[in-house]
Order: structure tokens, then C-alpha cells, then sequence
């Protein structure tokens, strides 16, 4: 368990960021609570998990958004405990403030990338797949079946952009790359800042159907070009440019 120092000295932050009147407070305090899930051991910080995501319902959105921003950097370095933050996610999706949906979209988009290579390399070096990556992996779908659902909800123009950016990222992902470099060692293109290529799921792979998975990429990819081509399913104007910005 964490050091019981570090332990109570987060607890007592976060308490601090959930229920004290003044907001510069809650957020200095929430500031403080990050550094310290930061710095300790991953196990010691899945501990504390529980009650950083109890601030999901608080009523200030800057203690939302920047709850969100927190659980994007912590879920980088603590991949194996996500489970435990991405529920979050599709309670902010449906956030009435468009800035904490954007985040969760923003949010979910790095996760979804983290996930599908961690199974993709796990899988390559070890010939099986953990069950906490397999759960991850779970939530992923729903935090993407939630995306495409949002779409077709009345939410503003903001948020919109970002679940199709999400939707456009899901497809690139799971299209052939015509290029060829499925065939390079994958974690080699990864570090050279280059994208995942759906090439690299092995057959067999317990979890990822990569045969299944470009059939959803194809499928997606219509509802794409179907929402494109309909900007009057939005409010306001919709083009290709603005999506890219």
C-alpha cells in the first residue's frame, strides 16, 4: 500500500479539492493530490483512484475538466489501472459543458491509442494477453460505441468535431497501409513517431480481430462520409476543414 504519509496527504487533497468553497483552493489542491499520485509506485496510486474519480461529479467545471486533464497524464504512466479511471470518461461524455465533452473525447482518444498498441506488442512478446488489458480494451468499445452515439445527439458543434476526429483516427488505424510498413519491428516504428498499422495484430491474437476490425474501419468510414455530406445533421456549418482544425 502507499507509504501512509502520501496516502493520507492525497486523501486529504482530495477531500480538500471536493468539498472546499473556494475554487482556487479545489484546484491548487487537486494540483497537489496529481504530483503525488505522480510520484509514487502505480500499484500505490491505483489505491487513491477511487476517490480522484469521485470528483467527477463536482459541480465546478474547471474541477471537471481539469480532473479529466489529470487522469489523461496519470492513465499514461499507469496503463495496468485504467480500468479503474475510464468509466470517468463516459460520465464526462455526457458533461452539459462542452468543454469537459471535448476533454473526455481528447482524453479517450489517447487512451484508445495506448490500449490498441499495448495489446498489439503484449501479445508479440509474450504470446498472451493479461486480463486487466483485455478489460481495458472492453472499455474502449463502449467509450467508442458512446462516441458514435454522441454524434447523433444534439450537443454543440465542438464536441462533435472531436468524436468524428476520434471516429477518423479508429479508421486510420485499421486501414492497410499501402506503404508497406506493417513489416517493420513495430515498437521500432512507434518510437520513430509513426502510426500504428493494423498489420501488426497477429493472426491468432485473442483479443483483436484485425479481419473484423478493418470491416468496422470500412463501416465507420461510410458513417463518416454520410455525416459529411449532411452537415444539416448539426447545428451551424460542418466542413472538412473545420474537422481538420
Amino acid at each position: 500500500m502507499a507509504g501512509p504519509p502520501a496516502r493520507e496527504q492525497a486523501l486529504s487533497l482530495l477531500a480538500a479539492a471536493n468539498n472546499h468553497g473556494d475554487l482556487a483552493v479545489k484546484l491548487s489542491s487537486l494540483k497537489q493530490a496529481k504530483d503525488i499520485l505522480l510520484s509514487v509506485e502505480p500499484s500505490q496510486a491505483a489505491e487513491i483512484f477511487p476517490y480522484l474519480v469521485e470528483l467527477q461529479y463536482s459541480p465546478e467545471t474547471l474541477v471537471r475538466k481539469y480532473l479529466l486533464e489529470i487522469i489523461d497524464e496519470i492513465g499514461a504512466k499507469t496503463t495496468e489501472h485504467l480500468s479503474i479511471l475510464l468509466p470517468a470518461l463516459l460520465t464526462f461524455l455526457k458533461d452539459n459543458n462542452p468543454t469537459v465533452a471535448k476533454q473526455s473525447i481528447v482524453t479517450g482518444t489517447n487512451f484508445f491509442c495506448v490500449v490498441l498498441e499495448e495489446l498489439a506488442f503484449q501479445f508479440q512478446r509474450r504470446g498472451i494477453v493479461e486480463r486487466w488489458l483485455e478489460e481495458l480494451w472492453t472499455w474502449i468499445l463502449k467509450f467508442r460505441d458512446a462516441v458514435l452515439c454522441f454524434l447523433f445527439e444534439v450537443r454543440p458543434v465542438g464536441p462533435k468535431l472531436l468524436a468524428i476526429k476520434f471516429l477518423e483516427i479508429y479508421v486510420l488505424h485499421f486501414t492497410l497501409d499501402s506503404n508497406g510498413s506493417g513489416t517493420q519491428n513495430p515498437e521500432v516504428t512507434i518510437r520513430q513517431g509513426k502510426a500504428f498499422n493494423v498489420s501488426w495484430i497477429t493472426d491468432g491474437h485473442p483479443v483483436l480481430d484485425a479481419s473484423a476490425l478493418i470491416s468496422d474501419a470500412n463501416r465507420y468510414m461510410c458513417i463518416l462520409l454520410d455525416i459529411l455530406q449532411s452537415a444539416s445533421s448539426f447545428p451551424g456549418s460542418l466542413t472538412i476543414a473545420a474537422i481538420n482544425r
